[in-house]
């Protein structure tokens, strides 16, 4: 039996996420590495204020990431594999060995600068429930146009799909989807059109930056949630890190490729439970917890107890 660590993307971030991850050596190692490499206190990103900001946000779930899977590891409690949805692909390629923790640091907040930058406001993301991609897709072709740009950009399960482009163009389709039958169309905290070709260009000049940095082949299963396959070379995992951004993410399919690669317990980092409750499906003859809520010695005890059945 393998341990899936499953890191959330942006959306997950809660206040004071940072002020509340583990009194723990690895976690202040973690906070130390993150500041030095900002030149700031990274302490200062995880205010109701602070996280406006589309840089403090993945900075956050990324510092957050890296610093539980770091205690659990200390305890030897650590995956087999990891996989990660948007931003939570890079606290994965740090945990993996991927590439080192400074170098994700100023990567991420070039990404997330990238991402405010080119749309401040008037764009964003929507998830709706209980249609098929299949049934929404007509949806979206419906509305999308010049200055109506729309996209399906999360297929985070077999009924639950999110939307990125403009702000109007999505409250269209969600209003569509709601008189086909939807169950819910929410507006995420996420302002910024993620997982389409709004962001080819931010793609672009982050994997330009991405070349400068060492890569290194993962030490444990690497899983893209772009491609929802393994991928063991540093550079492919580099590019895919890179473009992720402008890629929609498959996430039904990356749970099921951990799945059918022996994963049967999936263990969610920082923030939220929005990844356990995605997950949980797909793992019938297994269990999905989160890391919110549960007790590190119980975390502990799962994480080990599944590796050495």
């Amino acid at each position: 039996m393998s341990v899936l660590f499953t890191f959330p993307g942006q959306g997950a971030q809660k206040p004071g996420m940072l002020h509340t991850l583990p009194d723990h050596p690895e976690t202040a190692r973690t906070l130390a590495e993150a500041s030095a490499a900002l030149s700031r206190d990274v302490l200062a990103l995880d205010s109701e204020d602070a996280l406006r900001s589309t840089v403090a946000v993945q900075l956050g779930l990324l510092v957050a990431g890296v610093a539980t899977a770091r205690v659990l590891a200390a305890h030897e409690a650590a995956p087999k594999m990891v996989a990660g949805l948007s931003i939570g692909a890079w606290p994965a390629a740090v945990t993996a060995g991927v590439l080192a923790f400074s170098d994700a640091v100023r990567l991420v907040e070039l990404r997330g600068r990238l991402m405010e930058d080119a749309y401040p406001s008037g764009y964003g993301m929507t998830a709706i429930g209980g249609l098929t991609r299949q049934q929404l897709e007509p949806l979206v072709a419906r509305v999308h146009g010049p200055g109506s740009e729309v996209y399906l950009a999360n297929l985070n399960a077999p009924r639950q799909v999110v939307i990125a482009g403009a702000g109007a163009a999505l409250d269209a389709v969600a209003a569509l989807a709601l008189g086909q039958g939807a169950q819910r169309a929410e507006r995420l905290a996420v302002p910024v059109p993620s997982h389409c070709e709004l962001l080819d260009e931010q793609a672009r000049t982050l994997a330009c930056a991405m070349d400068q940095v060492a890569l290194e082949r993962p030490r444990i299963a690497w899983i893209s949630s772009s491609l929802a396959r393994a991928l063991f070379d540093g550079r492919r995992i580099g590019a895919d890190l890179a473009a992720n951004m402008a890629r929609p993410v498959l996430w039904a399919d990356t749970v099921r490729h951990a799945w059918e690669r022996g994963a049967r317990l999936a263990v969610e980092m920082p923030s939220g439970s929005v990844l356990t409750k995605l997950t949980a499906p797909a793992f019938p003859d297994g269990v999905a917890i989160s890391c919110e809520g549960t007790r590190l010695d119980s975390l502990v005890a799962a994480v080990r107890q599944a590796g050495n059945a």
